[in-house]
């Protein structure tokens, strides 16, 4: 389907590879999709991520049975969760599309020539002291723990897909005990979904691999953690890690 005439304007674009999509068109991403992500990562759906032009818009659904998708606009203006059967109108001009099957996090970016609304704030790229989104404070150890599990995807260049490290990864590289990772781990969820992120709270037949994965797509998707934020984690800690 790439280089097919882009009447409604939909551009899906995966590893510097683009797809153009007229109105009549439905365009499938997944493992064995019109889009293959990774058809070797059997925790992936056959088809996960869906698009299509109805009622004058386009829009994205998830019609995978088990995996959540990360939908991002702008700078961070606009994280939404879409879980299986949900759908939601393509209304920015440029969307990032974040899914986790495995251990394994993708990225999809799509665009349109016809946005409904457009982006008009910008976020400021100083991290001084404490991160707030909402009434959600980070401490900087807080942050470089969230940083630290994102650290793949932000140095990926482009969409793609990027390994999520395990927690004894992670609190190797930040210089601490699995005990204190995990406590503030689950201090750090805690505090996103008391505030309203899905995803977060552990529970029956919810794995901590799922967790860790929600939250990299959360704070990459609403621009928590960004790559200027990167250097943060060879610098000296600012608060004694407990």
């Amino acid at each position: 389907m790439s280089g097919s005439p882009a009447a409604a304007g939909l551009v899906v674009e995966f590893c510097g590879e683009e797809f153009r999509l007229a109105s009549g068109d439905r365009f499938s991403a997944g493992r064995d999709a019109d889009l293959v992500v990774d058809d070797d990562n059997a925790y992936l759906h056959r088809k996960l991520v869906e698009f299509s032009h109805e009622h004058g818009f386009w829009w994205i659904a998830n019609v995978g049975s088990r995996l959540s998708v990360t939908i991002s606009g702008g700078v961070g203006t606009l994280q939404s969760w879409l879980g299986p059967g949900a759908r939601m109108p393509i209304v920015l001009p440029a969307l990032t599309v974040l899914f986790t099957a495995g251990e394994t996090t993708y990225e999809i970016e799509v665009h349109t020539d016809q946005p409904t609304f457009d982006v008009v704030s910008e976020h400021s790229g100083e991290v001084v002291g404490e991160t707030t989104l909402g009434a959600v404070d980070l401490t900087p150890a807080q942050f470089r723990m969230v940083l630290a599990l994102a650290e793949q995807t932000l140095r990926r260049v482009g969409t793609g897909a990027s390994e999520l490290p395990t927690n004894a990864a992670t609190a190797t590289r930040l210089g601490w005990s699995i005990t204190t990772f995990n406590r503030k781990l689950d201090n750090v969820c805690d505090k996103f979904s008391r505030a309203g992120v899905k995803g977060l709270r552990g529970g029956q037949g919810q794995l901590a691999t799922h967790r860790r994965a929600r939250l990299v797509e959360y704070v990459v998707a609403a621009k928590i953690v960004r790559p200027e934020h990167l250097p943060l984690l060879d610098a000296p800690a600012q608060e004694p890690v407990r």
